[in-house]
């Protein structure tokens, strides 16, 4: 890998993060043209991935920062405070809070389902172009359908830790490349009938405690990334920061008055892309 390289694939990460058109298959695609990973060693690809993705979770957390910082103070001055004196806990909780207590919850599904297929993740298996394709178009068509029966009646403030519970069993399909941390999450946010801009901003929220653990961890066995070039990361990861920062931003604001039907035209027509290149083996799996 060259710094131009790095440069590219911080950019597609940056855009794609946050787009629900998944990030994954797209630094894949772009890994594989650009003969980036190394089938002997695919898990150095996931490890550089994930400590890259620290810089778009660095954006996230910048552009979130009153919220998070908000729901912190109210989570730890809750916690603390003294119950009445019949011991009931109604009331103790404000707004903010929960909804701190509902990131957590959300979090629960990725964290389990991922340590149970570890192995699996970090493999070739995930990484291979038909896993991507049918990924790519199984979200689309699911999106689809969302958006063809959401209500789009409730707002950030109606969500209940039952609906967190659903989001993150939703963020955990995303282990899958191709299906995409943010297409699935607003995928169930919408059937869970929140609003587009609801479903994309409890999305992202969400995303901050999944994806710092997943760099940490990778950080913490980070050997296979470094042969990629330390300073590749670096700029991967800086470029990944920005660029996801304006992603988010433009997202939020694009789905207050747009459907997200632009993705899901745009996620059939790669996957049916990538199924022609394979059928003409342009593409090696």
């Amino acid at each position: 890998m060259n710094p131009f390289y790095a440069f590219l694939l911080g950019v597609i990460q940056g855009v794609t993060e946050f787009l629900p058109i998944s990030s994954t298959a797209h630094l894949t695609l772009a890994a594989k043209f650009l003969s980036v990973i190394d089938p002997n060693h695919p898990e150095a690809w996931t490890e550089f991935m994930a400590v890259m993705q620290l810089g778009t979770v660095a954006a996230v957390i910048v552009y979130f920062w009153n919220d998070l910082w908000g729901m912190t103070v109210a989570l730890f001055r809750d916690l603390t405070a003294p119950r009445n004196t019949q011991g009931s806990t109604e009331g103790r909780f404000t707004e903010r809070s929960r909804m701190a207590l509902y990131i957590i919850i959300g979090t629960l599904p990725v964290a389990l389902i991922g340590l149970s297929l570890k192995r699996i993740i970090e493999g070739s298996l995930t990484k291979t172009t038909i896993v991507i394709a049918a990924s790519m178009i199984a979200l689309a068509l699911l999106l689809w359908l969302a958006e063809e029966v959401a209500r789009h009646v409730r707002g950030i403030r109606q969500i209940t830790w039952v609906d967190a519970l659903v989001v993150g069993f939703a963020q955990a399909c995303a282990l899958i490349p191709g299906s995409s941390r943010s297409g699935t999450t607003i995928t169930a946010g919408l059937y869970l009938g929140l609003t587009r801009e609801a479903a994309a901003r409890f999305s992202f929220l969400l995303s901050i405690p999944a994806v710092v653990a997943s760099g940490i961890y990778e950080m913490s066995k980070i050997h296979g990334a470094f042969d990629l070039g330390v300073g590749n990361l670096l700029i991967s990861t800086v470029v990944s920061g920005v660029v996801g920062y304006a992603s988010i931003a433009w997202l939020l604001k694009f789905l207050m008055r747009h459907t997200t039907m632009v993705f899901v035209w745009y996620r059939i027509l790669l996957g049916i892309l990538l199924i022609i290149l394979l059928l003409n083996d342009l593409m090696l799996p």
